[in-house]
């Protein structure tokens, strides 16, 4: 590998690791069992990949705070009102009962290990009483969440009706999409690698789906497994939770001001920006 300033990636690799910069460095080795590079690969382009996913997943943590905040709102105000307070807790609203009960078990855990000022002020004045939904879910992880939703009966109306507010026609097209955000968001909680990885956890998704077209072209298997189509469901969903969200602004322009780093690494089509969900800007 070559080296613009090789004093400043010594620096840099004493506080990130080899092992972890290699995998931004993969695609640049023509021979991987003897580790022989491009004659063009140069460290301080390595560094810049690392730089471009930490800003992503950066950006990409907020467009989860929008989800994950409005699939929580919309969970406890449509079950709420149809059901009471403690929905929650009544089986006979979930598929699996035993996942529900299991279900029912950590969210209380998480509940009795909060030191949120609501929740310790509940277990002084209430330590007899389970928490209202809205109290008990707003400690939830969007994990959590996601395993309640897909665990209540296809057949509850609310099940369908929170699909729809979050700009999807079925509940288990959310379902899926929910499973493979949380995937995401654990990547970026541990601060792990997005670039070039294959996820383990695809969405469910129609290239025109029935509440709005999106995208235009099939995605290839191989750009299936990559993050664009996640990142992508991202911001669909953002478009249909909060319209001022800016999260799809934001990639553009990171993008741009990269233009040297190859995009197509996380699954970008050639003509992403021409897709219907990309060039509203």
């Amino acid at each position: 590998m070559c080296f613009h300033n090789e004093k400043k990636a010594a620096q840099i690799l004493s506080y990130i690791s080899y092992y972890r910069l290699e995998g931004y460095w993969w695609d640049m080795q023509y021979d991987k069992e003897l580790h022989l590079f491009y004659p063009e690969a140069f460290f301080e382009d390595v560094v810049a990949r690392y730089e471009f996913d930490r800003q992503l997943r950066l950006i990409l943590f907020n467009a989860i705070k929008y989800i994950e905040i409005a699939l929580r709102t919309k969970m406890i105000y449509r079950l709420s009102l149809s059901y009471g307070a403690l929905w929650y807790l009544d089986k006979t609203l979930f598929d699996n009962t035993n996942k529900h009960a299991v279900h029912c078990e950590h969210l209380l855990q998480e509940f009795n290990q909060s030191r949120e000022v609501f929740v310790m002020d509940h277990r002084r004045r209430f330590s007899d009483k389970y928490p209202e939904a809205w109290k008990i879910l707003e400690i939830a992880s969007l994990g959590t969440l996601s395993k309640f939703y897909k665990n209540l009966h296809h057949q509850l109306p609310e099940k369908s009706l929170i699909a729809k507010e979050m700009g999807l026609h079925l509940h288990n097209e959310l379902s899926s999409w929910l499973e493979a955000i949380v995937y995401v968001r654990n990547i970026i909680a541990h601060h792990a690698r997005l670039w070039s990885k294959n996820m383990a956890k695809q969405p469910l998704a129609k290239l025109n789906n029935p509440m709005h077209p999106w995208l235009n072209t099939p995605l290839r298997i191989a750009q299936v497994k990559k993050p664009f189509l996640i990142i992508s469901t991202m911001v669909y969903m953002c478009d249909k939770i909060y319209s001022d969200h800016r999260i799809r602004s934001k990639i553009i322009s990171l993008i741009r001001n990269n233009s040297h780093i190859p995009v197509y690494k996380l699954g970008f089509t050639d003509d992403w920006q021409e897709h219907p969900l990309w060039n509203k800007e």
